[in-house]
């Protein structure tokens, strides 16, 4: 309701690109479409976070602060340069809302370092959210170590977030792809307007 034909278009052209997704919606920027997230998944509730991945994004936005706000509690787990998958497990309770993975767009830990991939997050049995960043769609071969949704979602990512503007090029936009219940249920909430 309300909403202009570009946006239908915008949206089915989304839609196309990443079949794996049940459902696709778009906010103002990456940083809303995780506050969206956090919001509908865990406000009141825990999102279990590597500290690996507490990033800062660009002009001094910290993602842990962005994530609080929505009156979610952040679980941390793991250390700065190694995360396991039993620390995520550990982590896990009653009160998780979700699992949080962010890609770390802008900088690298190299040397003695381990992180948990998609596939094996997927198997803890609570929603996983996949910060991807730059909004890859699909592989491709000259960016080999960026993440991209079609895979995060094959992964068993219930919900991927990402910029429309980095990769893409196009207007700045969050993008959100996932299970369609989900999606679903992100588009009909308030903050979605």
């Amino acid at each position: 309701a309300g909403q202009r034909p570009w946006v239908f278009l915008a949206l089915a052209a989304l839609a196309e690109a990443v079949p794996e997704a049940g459902a696709v919606h778009l906010t103002n920027n990456n940083a809303a479409a995780l506050v969206l997230a956090a919001t509908v998944l865990a406000q009141g509730r825990d999102i279990v976070l590597s500290r690996g991945e507490m990033v800062e994004i660009g002009d001094g936005f910290r993602l842990p602060d962005l994530l609080r706000s929505t009156g979610a509690r952040l679980r941390e787990v793991g250390t700065t340069n190694r995360t396991h998958l039993a620390d995520y497990r550990d982590a896990l309770g009653p009160e998780t809302g979700c699992v949080l993975k962010i890609h770390p767009s802008n900088f690298t830990t190299t040397g003695f370092v381990s992180a948990v991939p998609v596939a094996q997050l997927a198997t803890l049995g609570v929603p996983v959210v996949h910060d991807i960043g730059s909004g890859l769609l699909r592989p491709h071969p000259a960016l080999p170590g960026e993440p991209d949704a079609a895979t995060s979602l094959a992964d068993g990512a219930d919900l991927v977030t990402a910029s429309a503007d980095k990769l893409l090029g196009g207007p700045q936009a969050g993008l959100l792809l996932g299970h369609r219940e989900l999606v679903e249920r992100l588009a009909r909430h308030p903050l979605a307007r």
